[in-house]
């Protein structure tokens, strides 16, 4: 098996890059652009209430860098504090984008820590399932919460590895493994990830993909880490196939004991 042939299935969708990239925080576009390009990544989420997808006039269009016969959109509701107001920014990136169905869930509990408000999460997934959406759903590590997202018919789950912008990596790794071992929808990690490292560990816990925007757009040169985060991502993936060797409590040798030369 080889990176090109590892798919990955969302929805009717099959992608290869299992790194998504947010669009916010860069210095301008043309850093964007070149940015998601050096990722490898084929999802870009974009905050529909933040970014110009032409409803605010012809200038600073996102889409004339990240053209869309090019990149899946995924338009995400970040900035929503209830299931109302998620609900109607759902909405309105489907009028704006042609009946684009897919869409990001996030509602959070508060400006402080960013933190997934989970009832009103369930409350909007619910909606926005019934509405006929496909959607991803950042919510907290918490795997009840994860399988009941999954059962309201979520396309995809997405536990946060930290605090969003955070950079303090996967705090949580055992809840992310419980996760992902009772999903039958793909799991992804969502805000945390600070650099290639944590998105290498997170890989190797076996989920499907990581959703990174201030890892990259923060970084001091934001094209060179969007480059380490693509090796990252299929390092770690690559790693959980093989299947990683048992930790042991006592030093093995690394070659035979037996039939050794003047024993």
């Amino acid at each position: 098996m080889t990176i090109s042939t590892d798919r990955w299935q969302l929805g009717h969708r099959s992608f290869s890059s299992r790194l998504l990239l947010g669009t916010g925080k860069y210095r301008d576009l043309s850093e964007t652009k070149a940015a998601v390009e050096a990722s490898g990544a084929e999802i870009i989420t974009v905050a529909i209430r933040r970014v110009n997808l032409g409803q605010q006039g012809p200038e600073n269009n996102l889409l004339d860098v990240l053209p869309l016969d090019r990149y899946t959109l995924l338009p995400n509701t970040a900035g929503c504090y209830s299931a109302d107001e998620a609900v109607r920014t759902c909405r309105l990136a489907r009028e704006l984008l042609d009946g684009h169905n897919l869409v990001k869930l996030e509602v959070l509990g508060d400006p402080e820590t960013l933190y997934p408000h989970v009832a009103e999460t369930l409350k909007a997934a619910d909606i926005l399932v019934q509405d006929g959406f496909e959607v991803m759903v950042y919510t907290s590590d918490d795997p009840i919460v994860a399988r009941q997202l999954e059962e309201i018919g979520c396309a995809a789950i997405m536990p946060l590895g930290s605090l969003i912008g955070s950079g303090l990596g996967v705090i949580n790794p055992y809840n992310i493994q419980l996760i992902v071992s009772n999903a039958r929808v793909p799991v992804l990690v969502d805000a945390g990830v600070g650099t290639a490292s944590d998105a290498c560990f997170a890989m190797e816990l076996g989920i499907t993909g990581v959703l990174m925007n201030t890892a990259v757009a923060k970084a001091e040169n934001p094209v060179l880490m969007a480059t380490a985060m693509r090796l990252a991502i299929e390092s770690g993936r690559l790693a959980y196939l093989a299947g990683r060797m048992p930790r042991q409590r006592s030093a093995q040798p690394s070659s035979p004991s037996l039939g050794v030369i003047g024993s």
